[in-house]
């Protein structure tokens, strides 16, 4: 543990942050999810609106600098692909 008390401060603010990073992640996933059963199932309506639920929280994890852009790039992609066939 830090001696100095600048770096204590700092210490309890990233562990913070890691956390609510960690849970974002986790419901960017579940977002990610919910499209991919949805066009598992051939739910065009409900896949639509899980895209777009899940393009939001992309966009929301770039602009936090959560993820990277070529993962916002890279799953945007992917999950467009996946409703256009149905």
């Amino acid at each position: 543990m830090a001696n100095i008390k600048q770096q204590i401060k700092r210490v309890k603010t990233n562990e913070k942050a890691r956390i609510r990073n960690m849970s974002f992640k986790s419901s960017l996933k579940t977002a990610i999810k919910s499209v991919i059963v949805a066009c598992d199932a051939k739910d065009k309506e409900a896949a639509t609106v899980a895209l777009n639920n899940a393009y939001k929280k992309l966009d929301k994890a770039l602009a936090k600098g959560i993820v990277h852009k070529n993962y916002v790039a890279r799953h945007k992609a992917s999950l467009a692909g996946m409703v256009n066939e149905i």
